[in-house]
């Protein structure tokens, strides 16, 4: 039986799921052109999970050209044994592609797929001759170059950061994988090898799928197989799971409703996405005495919120223990995740849609998102989540996290259709801010006058109130405030970080001006 690659060919040859600069096409055998091209997908130096080199198969402007020029069934056994001394003379270290044979319009071509190497960065020979110098070489958009300069050392200080998704689980073992998950995900992309994938045993279908490695003699599940294909992998990664919390009466409330999901990775993100779907997604419906059509919106478009879990399944780090949490209530959808995103990202760029980033946390998590058409993987998400956002009518979102980058948080307002009618809103708020004025003592003014300009830390506000005694400030200022929700964290989820501060709410703002009137 022909071997077969776990993608579309069809796909393939139309970067349907793979982006060009992941494709070369190369209409007859040259070994040298292609051992660089190996190598510079071998070295991943953006994180995309390697690529492609269609042998057989011409190009005109980056475009295949077909029917393909193909290759004979001598030439194919020729090329597959001159790769395999290849890998081992002329690339360091050693590194050999997956091979497979398709059939297209009635000619044969050969597919080289080179995942991203787990022991970068790779060099090959300059030339084939015997006295050819080495060299790194890296892609640069369609072409393969060889590394210089900034380069160089940036891919060489990635010598030791095989991506946690893509190492092997030494504390796991083949039977830890289901090949029923591996086959319905085969199925799911429509991948032509989900044909042979029943006759395959465990660790052939796992080496074919890139989520087995190691010698055959002791062979290990990846982190992303077990993250994918196992149906509990928070035995081996604590907190992977998706937590949905809906705050009926708002998060100050006292009522909750929350479903947690657990087991494989693309499964919980797509039953998250429906449960919230169904049961917190409403579209509102106004009408216009000036012309015919109604306004139809939705409290948060549906579009958003894939693209904000999915960038947090795709981006969160599966080392930390706490879960990805959407907390849902009247006044927004927030979507927390950890830590933040790369410290090479300004947040100011990332609330303008204009942040990209090359290096991916989870290289292999997104090629599984890709293939399951939930991310682009391609730095897309958040302008959508804006794009979409602005053409529901809705308010912009917004992007939060801290100077460490130790969480990210979106938060995705409600349409302001589904508010509460402002005239009972604010006659209800009104009542809320009389009753807690009356309990608000000088100590706890002080604090929120102190706080009416900035976010502070605890160190600034005892500077601020001319405090020594950090006792007296938490029992009589700090902790008061907090009770009556007159002042919040900014960092909510880790109340002990050294670079917590706090900020007056919207009841301690209401609450400071009419103390201020009335004096």
């Amino acid at each position: 039986m022909t071997p077969k690659l776990p993608i579309n060919i069809d796909d393939l040859l139309h970067h349907r799921t793979v982006e060009s600069e992941r494709i070369e096409y190369k209409e007859g055998w040259n070994p040298e052109s292609i051992l660089h091209t190996l190598c510079a997908f071998a070295n991943d130096f953006h994180n995309l999970g390697g690529g492609y080199v269609l042998v057989g198969v011409a190009e005109k402007n980056g475009q295949p050209q077909l029917p393909p020029a193909g290759l004979l069934p001598d030439q194919i056994d020729a090329i597959q044994k001159e790769l395999l001394n290849l890998g081992h003379s002329a690339i360091a270290p050693h590194y050999h592609p997956l091979t497979a044979t398709y059939e297209i319009q009635g000619k044969t071509i050969l597919v080289l797929w080179a995942p991203g190497g787990e022991t970068r960065p790779y060099k090959a020979k300059t030339s084939l001759s015997k006295k050819s110098d080495w060299a790194y070489y890296l892609r640069k958009h369609t072409s393969t170059v060889k590394a210089s300069g900034r380069d160089e050392r940036e891919l060489l200080s990635l010598a030791a950061t095989v991506p946690f998704d893509d190492r092997y689980r030494q504390t796991a073992n083949l039977s830890d994988l289901s090949p029923y998950l591996m086959r319905d995900f085969l199925h799911d992309i429509s991948s032509e090898l989900v044909g042979e994938a029943r006759d395959l045993d465990i660790e052939t279908l796992g080496r074919r799928m890139n989520v087995v490695g190691g010698p055959s003699e002791m062979a290990f599940p990846k982190n992303v197989g077990l993250l994918f294909f196992n149906e509990q992998p928070e035995q081996f990664f604590p907190a992977t799971q998706i937590d949905v919390v809906y705050f009926p009466d708002g998060a100050g409330g006292d009522h909750f409703e929350e479903k947690v999901f657990q087991g494989p990775l693309g499964r919980i993100t797509r039953d998250a996405l429906d449960y919230i779907n169904r049961n917190y997604l409403k579209e509102g419906v106004t009408k216009h005495a000036d012309r015919p059509q109604a306004e139809r919106f939705w409290n948060f478009p549906l579009a958003a919120i894939e693209e904000a879990v999915v960038n947090a399944v795709y981006h969160r780090s599966y080392e930390i223990r706490e879960p990805i949490e959407v907390r849902i209530d009247g006044q927004e959808l927030v979507v927390l995740s950890f830590p933040g995103p790369d410290r090479s990202i300004r947040l100011q760029d990332l609330q303008a849609g204009k942040a990209v980033s090359r290096r991916y946390r989870n290289r292999r998590i997104g090629e599984f998102l890709k293939e399951l058409d939930l991310t682009e993987g391609r730095s897309t998400g958040v302008p959508k989540i804006l794009r979409v956002m602005k053409a529901n009518g809705s308010p912009e979102p917004v992007f939060e996290t801290n100077d460490e980058r130790s969480y990210f948080l979106i938060r995705l307002p409600v349409h302001k259709g589904f508010l509460v009618d402002e005239d009972i809103a604010s006659v209800a708020t009104m009542q809320v801010t009389e009753q807690v004025t009356e309990q608000v003592t000088e100590q706890v003014m002080r604090l929120l006058q102190a706080l009416l300009e900035e976010p502070m830390s605890t160190k600034a506000l005892l500077e601020a109130l001319s405090l020594t005694h950090r006792p007296t400030f938490l029992q009589n200022y700090l902790q008061p405030a907090l009770a009556l929700t007159l002042i919040e964290m900014t960092q909510p989820d880790s109340p002990r970080s050294p670079t917590q501060k706090y900020r007056l709410t919207n009841l301690g703002k209401q609450v400071l001006a009419t103390k201020n009137t009335h004096q």
